[in-house]
């Protein structure tokens, strides 16, 4: 017989994370003079830290 499950028994297992995601694309000149773009997500507690990122 199939396990019976709420979507309320489903959620309640799940925890949400206060921080904010923040993507951070940075260019760096390679060795022929042509700019390369380098991505990288970055977990923030507040969103007003976004300066304080290098």
């Amino acid at each position: 017989m199939a396990k019976v499950q709420s979507f309320a028994d489903k959620a309640k297992g799940k925890h949400k994370d206060n921080k904010v995601n923040v993507k951070v694309v940075k260019a760096v000149k390679g060795q022929s003079g042509q700019y390369k773009f380098q991505e990288k997500f970055v977990k923030l507690d507040d969103i007003n830290k976004v300066t304080d990122i290098k």
